[in-house]
Formats: structure tokens, sequence, C-alpha cells
């Protein structure tokens, strides 16, 4: 009988997270149901996928960065492309040259194929990733052009999340690094250059893997995960730890500019915000997917308590932060209608996890509590969810909203995702219409490849 726990180093490399040793380019995918013929654009789906597999310190967080998309158009899949992001190292491990050129990146012993994000700014496709790289420019079909740092305009490294606000077109990012005594705001303009940066302290170096937007306010979170030099000299490739004695707190920056003020709250951990806006009553609402305990960034799902959608209110004027459950089931990655991003939202979307399954890897079938087999669909204004469950044994990431077109309603449009069908041994893109979310699909178009479990994703749409 396998182990049903594997060591966590293995565990990452194994299963559903197991990297794929290829690049493949497909092309007229074949598809069941109906694919929109408005959409057209590139579902694109960021993710560690590393080069070796020997190493016993693995983690995910770690790999090289791998970025999966499809290609829409006039009711067709057009192409299927996976393609590693082209970092000195993993250009060196594919015998070609760097893309990057010789200046190299702003932190150039941190260059790292970035493995979180991808989003399209400016004209740009970027890889993203947090603690110090620069985000990578790929191409439109998925080559790596090379490190970007906004036209020279990037004072230092960048971040995994960014918010775009959709009044204004600018993009908001929190970088963070190991060896600053400070996190800094960034501000893109449209165009693609930065405008502003702005330095905020923080002691302890905490990881801000991300953070909120509303009209008024970047709401910062400075929670009890942060940089351990302790960590370093025991070999952790991932040296940020639980710290009890630093104390959570979520700040809100003026965006016109001003101080941050700060407001306790009890030790939680968060990864990723629903969405943040302003109320009429001058507070600012702020929904997470909470870890309501420590946390521990090297074992992820095995060690952490529950973590559920929680609304943060945090009034000003009081000086307080209210909390309320939203929902209780395990879930993450949570998603909105960019649209409505820094505005008040009804509705979002996120992932379930932590929820037991049964995963294949090269020693037999162990347990995996990461993602399940389901997506979540939050009314926040009804109270109520709805969730869409696939095969058994299927496993599903992170949804992203698609509007069925620009100025469409929130709940106007699709929801996309990449799903694993155990039937096939190879991934699906599924789109479900966000109005009859449990419904059957509106097209499911079948992929050529197992894509393994990842991060965030992103519709580009053609201009």
């Amino acid at each position: 009988m396998p182990d049903p726990s594997p060591p966590d180093g293995k565990r990452f490399l194994d299963g559903s997270f197991a990297p794929v040793t290829e690049e493949i380019t497909a092309y007229d995918l074949p598809v069941s149901g109906e694919l929109p013929a408005g959409l057209s654009g590139r579902y694109l789906r960021n993710g560690p996928n590393p080069l070796g597999l020997d190493e016993p310190s693995y983690h995910w967080f770690i790999g090289a960065g791998m970025v999966h998309g499809v290609r829409l158009r006039d009711g067709k899949a057009e192409w299927y492309r996976n393609r590693w992001v082209r970092s000195k190292e993993v250009a060196a491990a594919h015998h070609q040259p760097w893309p990057g050129g010789p200046d190299g990146p702003v932190h150039e012993n941190m260059d790292f194929a970035a493995n979180t994000h991808i989003i399209g700014h400016g004209g740009r496709t970027l890889a993203t990733v947090e603690s110090g790289p620069l985000p990578y420019e790929l191409g439109y079909e998925l080559d790596t052009i090379g490190p970007c740092d906004f036209g020279g305009t990037l004072p230092g490294g960048f971040a995994a999340h960014t918010r775009a606000d959709p009044g204004t077109g600018e993009l908001h990012a929190i970088a963070y690094f190991w060896a600053w005594d400070y996190v800094q705001h960034v501000v893109i303009d449209a165009a693609g250059t930065v405008t502003r940066a702005t330095n905020v302290p923080v002691p302890d170096g905490p990881m801000m893997h991300d953070f909120a937007l509303t009209r008024n306010y970047v709401v910062l979170l400075d929670l009890p995960v942060t940089f351990s030099l302790s960590a370093v000299s025991t070999g952790r490739r991932l040296p940020y730890v639980w710290n009890p004695e630093h104390q959570p707190r979520v700040g809100l920056l003026p965006r016109n500019g001003g101080e941050v003020r700060w407001f306790e709250v009890d030790p939680c951990w968060v990864f990723h915000c629903l969405n943040g806006y302003d109320d009429d009553q001058g507070r600012v609402v702020l929904d997470v997917c909470q870890y309501n305990g420590p946390f521990d960034v090297s074992t992820l799902w095995a060690a952490h308590g529950p973590v559920t959608l929680d609304r943060w209110t945090i009034d000003p004027a009081a000086g307080t932060v209210q909390q309320q459950r939203l929902h209780s089931r395990g879930q993450e990655f949570p998603r909105v209608d960019d649209r409505v991003v820094s505005r008040p939202h009804r509705y979002g979307y996120s992932a379930v996890i932590g929820e037991v399954t049964r995963a294949i890897s090269a020693a037999g079938e162990f347990a995996d509590d990461a993602f399940a087999n389901a997506l979540l669909k939050h009314d926040l204004k009804n109270g109520t969810t709805q969730a869409r469950e696939f095969a058994r044994d299927a496993t599903v990431g992170e949804a992203v909203f698609v509007p069925s077109s620009p100025g469409a309603a929130e709940d106007d449009g699709y929801v996309m995702a990449f799903v694993h069908n155990p039937d096939r041994g190879a991934s699906d893109l599924v789109v479900l219409a966000a109005q009859d979310f449990t419904g059957a699909p509106v097209a499911t178009v079948h992929l050529p490849a197992r894509i393994p479990l990842g991060f965030h994703g992103s519709w580009i749409p053609d201009r």
C-alpha cells in the first residue's frame, strides 16, 4: 500500500501536480457544444512546471513557469500551446540563447521563470511572480521576449498579483523583496509606463502575495508570514515562515497620496482577495479567502486550518475591522468580473480546496487535499452559493469570468477553467454560462495534453 501522505517535496511532483515534459502545439482543437462566436482572444494560465524532478526540497512555488494557452475565434478553438518561460536557467536547459539580452533584470541574481500569473497590459502579455524578479514578456504565441521593466521605469522588482482600475486603465501592484525594509506600491499607466512608486515601511519582511484596490485606497495585508534567515540556513527554498511575533494588520494607503493607516486584526493568513470597495458610509469592504490560524507555506493545505470566504469591513472613523463569514466551504483562488475591480461586486467565483480526493502518482494512489472537482459561484447580494461539480476524479483550478460583451451586466458572460478529465487523461477548457452555472457547459474544448495544477490566468481579448 503506498504512503497515503507523501513528503511535501515529493507531493508537488506527483498526481495532479506532476509536471509535463514537452511543449506542444496543436491546431483546430475538437469542441463539444458550441463556442460563442463573440469570444475572440486567448485564455492563458500560468503555473510551475519544474525542469528537474529529483530535488527533495522542491516546493510548488519555485518551479519554472509554464504558460498554457487556448486561442478562440469565430466559434473555433484555433490552437493550444504550452511554453516554459525562458529565464536564463530554462533557456540554458533547452540549449537556447537567453532571449532577455545582455543587460538582464534589475535584480539580476533573482532572474526567474515567472510562474504565478499571466496578464495583459499596455499591449504586453506578462508572466508575473513576486519577491524580487521582474515579469517576463511573452509574444502572442507564448514565445519569450524577455524580462520587462516597463521601458526602464520600474525601480525594482514586481509582483505576482496586480489590480487594474477599470475606470483609469492604471495597473496597480505591491512589490516586495527580502532585502527591503518596505513594500512598494507601483502604478503603471494604460500605456505601460510606471508613473508612481511609493515605499511603505514594514518590519520583518512580510510576504504580501495579494492586495486589494478601492476607488480611494490601496489595501495592504501585513500578516505573520515573514522572511526568515534561519529558514535560509536550513536550506528551505521558500524561506518564509509563520512569525507569531509579527502583529497582523491591514493598511489603507490613500490613492491620492498620504500616509498609510494600519488596523490590527487577529492572527490569520490570506493569500488572495476577491475584491474590495468603498461603501456609502466611508468604510472599506474587503472579501478574502482567510486561513483562520497559523499557516505554514511549506506544506500548504496539508497543515492549514479551515479556509473560508470572509468579509472584512474596515471603518476608518471608528478605527475597527469587523469580520463576517460569507461561506464556510474550503475554497481558494477567488475571482470577480475584472470590470468591477475596486467597485462594489455582487458575484464571485472560487475553486473548492481541502477536500480529500484520490490522486495517482508514479508510486500508486494517495490521498490529496489540494484542488477538488468543484467551482463555487457566490451571489453576495442574496447570500447564496452554487456549486458546479465535475467528474468524481476531475480536478479544477481557478475560474475566470469573461463578459459576453464589453457593456454586458456583471453576471452576463462565461466562466472558463481548465479541468482535468480523468477519462481522457488530459485536460479540457470548460466554458460555462455564468447565469446557468450548474447547467451543461456551453462548450468544452478537448486539449491534447494534461495541464498540471497551477496558479492564475486571464482571458486576454483581441483588440
